[in-house]
């Protein structure tokens, strides 16, 4: 398979694109692409392009009826203070699902969009300092 897109690609069925839009730009860093609301938007962060496909577009017609829905997957977002970054979001009034779970790779949680997709904010485990130990 050859390609020369810069990104790897996501796509999330969402109920109302302008919201995700807002949702994906203004709290979680990504920049817009493209825009063809009501249909379809992608937004841009890092090496990620997330489709954004309502109702009406051609991605969301080609899922199945029965996997219409958002499932157990998730896009996961690396941060520096994690934190942080759940007191900026609670303050916002976004919405978690659960705690933060730890283990020895780091910490997460995990966000939903506005449409109910999963989002993991995910903080590394600091290395020890082998000077230090």
């Amino acid at each position: 398979m050859n390609t020369t897109e810069p990104y790897a690609s996501v796509r999330y069925l969402v109920d109302d694109v302008q919201t995700a839009v807002d949702f994906y730009t203004g709290h979680l860093g990504f920049h817009l692409n493209t825009n063809a609301a009501p249909a379809f938007a992608d937004v841009v962060r890092g090496p990620l392009r997330l489709l954004l496909s309502g109702p009406a577009s051609s991605g969301a017609r080609a899922t199945p009826h029965d996997a219409s829905g958002p499932g157990g997957n998730r896009i996961h977002l690396v941060v520096d203070d994690l934190d942080t970054e759940i007191s900026r979001l609670r303050d916002a009034g976004l919405t978690f699902r659960g705690d933060v779970i730890s283990g020895p790779g780091g910490r997460q949680i995990l966000l939903t969009d506005p449409a109910g997709n999963l989002v993991e904010l995910f903080q590394p485990a600091r290395e020890a300092d082998p000077a230090t130990g």
